[in-house]
C-alpha cells in the first residue's frame, strides 16, 4: 500500500487549471516505486484473477489495445476497492510470422526486433495508467517459457494426443508454411491473405477431437452466446449413420444424417481427393477424371463450397444400393470434401439442394421419398427439393413413418439388423494441425534416428533452444532446415547420430496455457507452481471475439488435458469471458494505414493526458459493441475532468444560488453510487461515466447551495473521488493527496450505499389539464388523492389553466399522473 512516505513531495503550488501532464507521470513513477500494484497472494481478501488477452509485440500499442485494456483495468481497480485480492498481469505473445517477416525485410534477428518492441510497448502500457503487476511479465519467446511448451508436447505424445501422419494440408505459398483449418479465412491465409493451396505432407497433429463432446459442454464457463454458438458450429457434431455400398473397388461407406432418405439415393459422389477415385475410373473416363481432379486441386475448400453452377465428372463405374440392389452411377464432384465424413456421399436430389442442382445439370434421376403432410407428389418439373421432415414415401417397409429425427433411430436399428449401416456421430472439427515450417516459434522436441525412429528429447535436456544469428533466404524457407550444426544431434535411445525435427509449433500453443504461467513465472519445476492453483480459474477474461474458434477453443482443450494430467482440477481456463467491440475509424471503417484512418493513442496522451483518453474510450460506446472514433468527442471528457478538478481546487463560484438541500445532495450521491456499482458488475462503462458526469453537474450546483460546506458536502466529495478512481486513476490520486488523506485512493474501500439516502420519500408527478401536461408537483410517495390534487391546484403553471373553468373530473394515478379535466 502506498504510504505518505512513498507519495511525491509536492513542492510547487498546485495549478489552478487541470494539467494532466503535471501529475500523470509523477503518479505512475510513485505507484511503480511503491509496488502499489504488485500482487501479494497472502494479502487479505477473496482472490480475483482478472486477465486481458496479451498482445503481439508489433512495436506499438494502437487505439484498439487501449480500448481492450482500459475498461478491464477500471473493473479490476473496482474489484480491488471492493476488498478482493486482485491479480491483473500482462505479458507478450511473442512468437509468430510478423517477427520473422520483419527479420527477412530488415536483415535483423527476430529476437532483437521482438524484445525491442516489448520494451517500448511496456512503457506504453505504463503510460496508460493501468494497475498491471509487471513483476509477473514474460514473453512466450523466452526459453524458460517455451521449455514448457516442449514439455507439454512430450506429455501429449505419451498420452497418445500428439501424432504425426501424412495427408492433405493447407499451404500458404507466401509464408512457406502449413495452416490449421481455423487459420484459413475465405480460402486465404488469415495472416497475409494469400490464397491457400493443398499439399500432401507429413505433419504433427494434436487430437483435439478426443475432447469434441466435452468442448460442446459450457457448464463450467460463462461465455457470450455468440462465442458458444461459433464454437458449437465449428465443432459441428452430426448424429446419423454410416451406410455401406458395394463398388468395383470394394465397399464404400458414406455418412448421412438422414438415413430416412436412403431409398431416395440415385447416385454417389466422391471427393476428387478420395482414395478410390483412380480405382473406380474406367479407361474410357480416365482422361476426363484426371483433368477434373487436377482442376479441383487448384481450388480452396471455401471456393468449392460456394454457391454456383455445380461441376463434376462420371467415373464410369456404379455402386450397388444396399437395399434395392439398384446400380447407382459414381461421380466425382468438388462440392464433396474429403475432410468431411468419409469423403463420399449418397446423393438424394429430391431432398438436398446441392444434389438437386447437380442432378438437374447432369440429367440424373430425382426420386421423392419424403413428402409434406397432405401434399401432392413431387412433380417431374419441380424447381426445388423438399428438405422438411414430412412422411416417408416410395421406401417400401419404411413408408408411412415420419421423416426426420422422429424415425431415424428406428430406421438405423433396422438397417443395422441387415448389416448395411451402423449408427455414427461425426464432427466438423479436425485434429489440430500443429507443426509450422518456420523459425520463430517453439522447436518441436523430437529427433529422427534411422535406427530408432522418431524419439522425444529427454525432458532434462529441455528447452531445445532456437539457434541464434540464423540466415534467412529470399525463398522464405525456415533457417532450421538449413542449419546443419543445429540439426545434428544424438539419439536419446541408441546414442547414434540423429537429426532434430526442423518444424516449430503453431504459435497458438503459446496462448493456450499462458494464464497458468502468470501464477508463478519464475517457477522452474513445472509449467506453474501447483501450490498456486487456488488462484484458478481466471475469474474474468476479456478480449476480442475474433479468437472464438482459435485461441479460445484451443485454450479450453489445453486446460482439459492439463486436468486429465493432474495439473489442475479446473475444467475450464476462465470462469467468465466477455468480449469488447472494435473501435473503427471516423469513416466507420476498420482502422488501417492504407485507409489513413488510424488513431495514435500516444499522440492523444501527449495532447489530452491518459485519464482523458481512458475516459473517452469507455464513454464512446457500449464496450461490448464498439463504434467509430470521434475526434471532436474527446473534448467532452477533457472538459469534464477539468470541471472535476475545479470542484476540488477552485474556490470561486459563479451563477445563481441553487436550492439543493443536504438530503438532495445525499440522494444524488448515493443513487449514483448504487447505479454505477451495478454497471461495473455488468461491464457497462459508458453508463458509469454518464452517471458520474450527471453527478458532477449536481455537485457544481451544490457548491452554490446551502448544502455546500455541510457534512453531506464533505461526504459527497469523498465518495465522488473514490468512484472516479477506477476510471481516471491519476486525477483521483491527486485529489486524494490534496485532501491530506493517508495512503492511496486505490487502496481505499469502495463506498457503501446508504439505501435510505438513495431512496426518495417524494416523487415528481406530471400534472395534465384536459390531457395536456401543464406542470409538475413534488409530493410524498404516500400522499392521499386529496393531498395530490391540492398540490396540483396550487401549482401556478396549472392554476392558470383551470381558473374560471368548470372542473368535470379529477384523476390521480398514484406515483404516475394527475389529470384535471375542465370545460
Amino acid at each position: 500500500m502506498t504510504t505518505e512516505s512513498t507519495r511525491p513531495d509536492i513542492q510547487e503550488p498546485r495549478a489552478e487549471r487541470y494539467n494532466p501532464h503535471a501529475i500523470e507521470q509523477k503518479w505512475q513513477d510513485a505507484w511503480e516505486q511503491s509496488g502499489l500494484y504488485t500482487f501479494d497472494e497472502h494479502a487479505p481478501g477473496e482472490k480475483h484473477y482478472a486477465l486481458t488477452m496479451f498482445p503481439y509485440p508489433s512495436g506499438n500499442l494502437h487505439i484498439g489495445h487501449w480500448y481492450a485494456n482500459v475498461a478491464p483495468d477500471a473493473r479490476a481497480r473496482w474489484m480491488r476497492m471492493r476488498g478482493y485480492n486482485v491479480l491483473f498481469p500482462m505479458g507478450f505473445d511473442a512468437f509468430g510470422l510478423p517477427a520473422e517477416n520483419a527479420a527477412i525485410k530488415n536483415r535483423t534477428d527476430p529476437a532483437i526486433w521482438t524484445y525491442k518492441n516489448i520494451e517500448y510497448m511496456t512503457g506504453q502500457f505504463r503510460r496508460m495508467g493501468t494497475m498491471i503487476d509487471w513483476s509477473r511479465q514474460f514473453a512466450t519467446s523466452d526459453p524458460e517459457y517455451y521449455r514448457w511448451n516442449q514439455w507439454f508436447f512430450i506429455q501429449f505424445y505419451k498420452r497418445g494426443l500428439a501424432y504425426k501422419k501424412g495427408g492433405l494440408v493447407n499451404w500458404c505459398p507466401k509464408d512457406q508454411t502449413v495452416l490449421a483449418n481455423e487459420q484459413v479465412v475465405n480460402g486465404a491465409c488469415e495472416r497475409c491473405g494469400t490464397p491457400v493451396e493443398k499439399r500432401n505432407l507429413s505433419q504433427w497433429y494434436l487430437k483435439i477431437t478426443d475432447y469434441a463432446d466435452e468442448l460442446l459442454d459450457f457448464t463450467h464457463t460463462d461465455m457470450p452466446e455468440k462465442v458458444r454458438l461459433m464454437q458449437t458450429n465449428w465443432i459441428g457434431k452430426s448424429v446419423g449413420a454410416e451406410v455401406t455400398f458395394a463398388t468395383p473397388a470394394g465397399p464404400e461407406t458414406v455418412f448421412t444424417t438422414r438415413p430416412d432418405t436412403l431409398m431416395g439415393a440415385t447416385f454417389m459422389v466422391l471427393a476428387p481427393e478420395h482414395a478410390k477415385v483412380a480405382a473406380l475410373t474406367t479407361d474410357a473416363q480416365r482422361g476426363a477424371v484426371e483433368a477434373y481432379v487436377a482442376a479441383a486441386g487448384r481450388k480452396t475448400d471455401v471456393e468449392r463450397q460456394q454457391e454456383g453452377e455445380k461441376t463434376g465428372v462420371w467415373t464410369g463405374s456404379y455402386a450397388t444400393h444396399p437395399l434395392s440392389g439398384e446400380q447407382l452411377p459414381i461421380w466425382v464432384a468438388d462440392y464433396v470434401l474429403v475432410t468431411y465424413g468419409t469423403g463420399s456421399i449418397m446423393a438424394v436430389p429430391a431432398h438436398d439442394e446441392r444434389d438437386f442442382a447437380f442432378a438437374r445439370k447432369f440429367g440424373l434421376p430425382i426420386r421423392e421419398v419424403i413428402r409434406a403432410e397432405g401434399a401432392d407428389p413431387m412433380p417431374d418439373d419441380a424447381e426445388a427439393p423438399y428438405s422438411g421432415d414430412g412422411v416417408i414415401v416410395n421406401s417400401g417397409e419404411f413408408d408411412g413413418l415420419p421423416g426426420g429425427k422422429a424415425s431415424i433411430a428406428t430406421i438405423i436399428e433396422r438397417l443395422e439388423a441387415r448389416g448395411v449401416a451402423t449408427a455414427k456421430t461425426t464432427y466438423r472439427l479436425r485434429d489440430w494441425l500443429f507443426a509450422r515450417q518456420r523459425y520463430w516459434g517453439t522447436p518441436i522436441p523430437f529427433v529422427h534416428c534411422e535406427k530408432c525412429g522418431m524419439q522425444p528429447v529427454p525432458e532434462d535436456q529441455l528447452p531445445v533452444k532456437l539457434p541464434e544469428n540464423v540466415e534467412f533466404t529470399p525463398t522464405g524457407q525456415s533457417p532450421l532446415k538449413l542449419d546443419e550444426a543445429w540439426k545434428a544431434t544424438t539419439c536419446p535411445c541408441c546414442g547414434g547420430p540423429a537429426e532434430r525435427d526442423t518444424d516449430t509449433m503453431d504459435t497458438f500453443v503459446d496462448s493456450s496455457w499462458y494464464m497458468y504461467r502468470y501464477l508463478s513465472p519464475d517457477y522452474h519445476e513445472g509449467p506453474f507452481d501447483p501450490s498456486k492453483a487456488g488462484l484458478l480459474p481466471v475469474d474474468l477474461y476479456t478480449g476480442g471475439i475474433e479468437h472464438a474458434i482459435l485461441h479460445l477453443l484451443y485454450s479450453r482443450f489445453w486446460t482439459k488435458v492439463m486436468r486429465d494430467m493432474g495439473l489442475t482440477t479446473q475444467h475450464e481456463p476462465f470462469a467468465r469471458l466477455r468480449n469488447q467491440g472494435m473501435i473503427l475509424g471516423e469513416d466507420n471503417e476498420k482502422m488501417s494505414k492504407s485507409r489513413g484512418n488510424v488513431v495514435d493513442p500516444d499522440d492523444l496522451v501527449r495532447e489530452y493526458g491518459a485519464d482523458t483518453v481512458r475516459t473517452f474510450l469507455m464513454f464512446i460506446a457500449p464496450w461490448e459493441l464498439g463504434g467509430p472514433w470521434d475526434s471532436q468527442g474527446i473534448n467532452g471528457p477533457a472538459k469534464w475532468l477539468s470541471r472535476v478538478w475545479n470542484l476540488y481546487f477552485d474556490d470561486k463560484t459563479s451563477g445563481p444560488e441553487e436550492k439543493i438541500t443536504e438530503a438532495d445532495l445525499r440522494y444524488a450521491v448515493h443513487s449514483t453510487l448504487k447505479k454505477i456499482s451495478g454497471d461495473f458488475e455488468r461491464l457497462s462503462f459508458n453508463t458509469i461515466i454518464a452517471a458520474l458526469m450527471e453527478l458532477t453537474n449536481t455537485l457544481v450546483k451544490a457548491k452554490r447551495s446551502p448544502a455546500h460546506g455541510t457534512p453531506a458536502w464533505t461526504e459527497a466529495l469523498d465518495i465522488f473521488n473514490r468512484m472516479l478512481a477506477p476510471i481516471a486513476p491519476h486525477i483521483a490520486e491527486e485529489i486524494w493527496t490534496a485532501q491530506s488523506k493517508s495512503g492511496s485512493v486505490h487502496t481505499q474501500p469502495w463506498p457503501q450505499v446508504d439505501e435510505q439516502a438513495a431512496t426518495r420519500d417524494t416523487v415528481t408527478i406530471g400534472v395534465q389539464v384536459s390531457g395536456k401536461v401543464r406542470g409538475e408537483v413534488n409530493i410524498s410517495k404516500t400522499a392521499t388523492q386529496e393531498e395530490a390534487l391540492s398540490a396540483a391546484r396550487a401549482n401556478p403553471d396549472v392554476a392558470r389553466y383551470i381558473e374560471g373553468k368548470d372542473v368535470i373530473k379529477e384523476i390521480y394515478v398514484p406515483g404516475r399522473i394527475i389529470n384535471i379535466v375542465v370545460r
